[in-house]
């Protein structure tokens, strides 16, 4: 059985970790969203996005925490109720 509630706690702070860092990574360096798009995701795309502050920061941890813990809930439900 997995501990639903620590594997929730440890999803949102692994998550707000890695959004904080990219948020931060964007914001020193910017041609690193099209670094990612080219050599991550092997798509060669042209975008300019202005949409960076604090509105957007908070809502994007929101969103993406919310994501992710959906996910890690299914896969905790699904993994305790599948028999071997």
């Amino acid at each position: 059985m997995i501990n639903i509630n620590h594997l929730l706690k440890v999803t949102a702070a692994w998550t707000s970790i890695v959004y904080i860092v990219c948020y931060a990574g964007v914001a020193m360096y910017p041609p690193i969203r099209m670094i990612t798009m080219r050599y991550a995701v092997h798509a060669d795309v042209n975008f300019v996005s202005t949409y960076f502050g604090l509105g957007y920061f908070v809502s994007g941890l929101i969103i993406w925490n919310a994501v992710a813990l959906l996910a890690a809930w299914l896969f905790a439900w699904l993994f305790n109720t599948i028999k071997q």
